[in-house]
């Protein structure tokens, strides 16, 4: 069977003095998730939003804030981004010093949990932890900026995941961020990703036509 493809657009390509509506856009156009890129300009060399814009953004669709948290130490900050409205909280292994901790300050807030892995990051940063997790994503390309182009040598290890989970009978689902557009997001579904993360194809393609650009992402 199948798994059904989500598509969680970047909210990092939007157009940030109209932040709300283009939440409200993204949610008629048929988004599954609204992907929440958070950096500290410390572990990444960008800065982004806090949780007091989530908090603002929170009230004006029901869809789920997929918030991905590029800080170091991530653990002081998990509470602020749960209460702000995030529904799954994804970190870095490389952010804490003790990763079967996070995960369990997250769950204490009710929370799914996510675990990314940077292009070189290895499969063994995580691999002990797949059956506490709700979801992994693959970061193909470095985390800190949009509009970078598709790291293809990242496919072999978002199979190698899909294998494992299979293998274990696990559920998590696996995303990949960076660089999807059009034809690439066809390899990564091939390598078993099931929720695509998009920014620049589904703000800028087609004129910015987002329920085309979201359809064809999840149908091509």
């Amino acid at each position: 069977m199948s798994v059904p493809i989500k598509i969680s657009p970047s909210i990092l390509s939007a157009n940030f003095s109209k932040l709300g509506e283009e939440v409200i856009a993204l949610e008629k156009a048929g988004a599954d998730y609204i992907h929440i890129d958070v950096m500290d300009g410390h572990f990444v060399p960008n800065l982004t939003i806090g949780p007091e814009v989530i908090k603002k953004l929170r009230p004006l669709t029901k869809k789920v804030f997929d918030v991905h948290l590029m800080i170091k130490p991530v653990d002081n900050f998990i509470k602020d981004f749960s209460n702000a409205g995030a529904d799954i909280i994804t970190f870095h292994p490389e952010a804490t010093p003790n990763v079967s901790n996070t995960i369990n300050l997250i769950k204490k807030e009710g929370k799914k949990v996510g675990i990314s892995l940077k292009p070189k990051s290895k499969i063994e940063l995580i691999e002990k932890h797949l059956d506490q997790i709700d979801l992994i994503l693959i970061m193909s390309v470095e985390p800190g900026f949009g509009g970078q182009k598709f790291m293809p040598e990242v496919l072999e290890k978002t199979k190698k995941i899909k294998e494992i989970l299979d293998n274990k009978k696990l559920k998590a689902e696996i995303e990949i961020d960076g660089g999807i557009n059009f034809e690439n997001c066809i390899q990564a579904k091939k390598a078993g990703a099931n929720v695509l993360v998009s920014g620049s194809t589904i703000f800028k393609e087609n004129k910015g036509d987002l329920k085309k650009n979201i359809e064809i992402l999840r149908t091509n």
